[in-house]
């Protein structure tokens, strides 16, 4: 096993430990696992809330900060965060005005999250979820009941996150939340199998000139496997698959995203392919998105995701933005 660390046991301690040097605009809380923009509550302003496990960074903590997500609650890699921790972060960031869960649909992540908005209600926090769930791929899974939440997450958080800085109500910004996932579609491939720091080989085998169509961000098996195929090729099942379960009747936002050990230099090339086959298919790009956010460690690969916009979700998506990973307008 060749990775940064010291042993796996303190691997999510350590990274929070380096994300707390890094950026004194954030209260981190190593020992409570809960990352909290500084100016935490603001008045009159909802906060917003999201984690999941470790291993997907910048998602989520890399998110936390004005414009976006008012708390982050990482896990151990690739498992739930506690309901205390989400309990905790609640707390440190409710103003009064509503605090709204942002949830990837992943089974562990949905019951935690809603013990903990029970428990956060009962100290008289007003809490309201949106569930993500827009891959396209599979609908069940090794780790959900229903679709996947991937990608789409990114969309959520930021446009919501906007809404949220504008002083808009709890039920806005969950309405305006619900919308953007609702309209959001996406797609993965995996060129090589994942290695969590606990394991210390791939979590899967994936034979030396193949691929797996339709993974999931923790490696869990997608629609099929084929003989290795161009970024041409690829982006043209990726695309395929989303326009089948989305009409793009409005132009849309779209992220391409790499897996976490994709460079920048493919990622490029590979969203001139999804350009391409977006122009085929009469869909209009308003805004493009290219790197990692959405990552599944040291996992080669990428992921597509569409999400059709009006108006009012592009002005939200071009409001300023400022978070360790995800930075505009400022």
């Amino acid at each position: 096993m060749r990775m940064l660390i010291n042993v796996p046991e303190t691997v999510v301690a350590d990274a929070l430990r380096g994300m707390a040097a890094a950026h004194p605009e954030l209260t981190v809380d190593v020992e409570n696992r809960v990352i909290v923009r500084r100016d935490a509550p603001v008045a009159g302003k909802v906060a917003l809330v999201s984690g999941g496990g470790s291993g997907h960074e910048p998602l989520h903590g890399g998110f936390v900060g004005p414009g976006m997500l008012s708390a982050a609650c990482p896990g151990e890699v690739f498992t739930s965060p506690v309901p205390d921790q989400m309990v905790r972060a609640a707390a440190a960031v409710d103003s009064g005005s509503g605090v709204l869960f942002v949830v990837k649909n992943y089974t562990g992540d949905v019951l935690n999250f809603d013990m903990a908005a029970e428990l956060a209600e009962d100290e008289g926090i007003q809490v309201a979820k949106v569930l993500v769930d827009d891959d396209v791929a599979v609908t069940d899974s090794t780790f959900t009941a229903g679709r996947r939440g991937t990608g789409a997450t990114l969309f959520v958080e930021k446009i919501a996150g906007a809404a949220a800085e504008e002083g808009q109500p709890l039920e806005r910004v969950e309405s305006i939340a619900r919308r953007v996932n609702d309209n959001s579609r996406s797609f993965g491939v995996a060129l090589s199998a994942v290695t969590t720091p606990a394991k210390g080989t791939p979590t899967f085998d994936l034979p030396p000139g193949e691929l797996e169509l339709g993974i999931g961000i923790h490696g869990e098996p997608g629609r099929e496997r084929r003989p290795m195929m161009t970024a041409r090729e690829i982006a043209d099942v990726a695309v395929d698959a989303i326009l089948e379960d989305l009409d793009p009747r409005d132009p849309v936002l779209l992220l391409v995203n790499g897996m976490g050990a994709t460079p920048l230099l493919e990622l490029y090339g590979f969203n001139a392919e999804v350009h391409r086959v977006l122009a085929e298919r009469g869909v209009a790009v308003a805004r493009t998105l290219v790197g990692n956010y959405v990552t599944s460690l040291d996992m080669a690969g990428a992921s597509v995701t569409l999400c059709r916009i009006d108006e009012e979700l592009l002005r939200l998506w071009d409001a300023p933005v400022n978070t360790p990973g995800l930075r505009w307008g400022v």
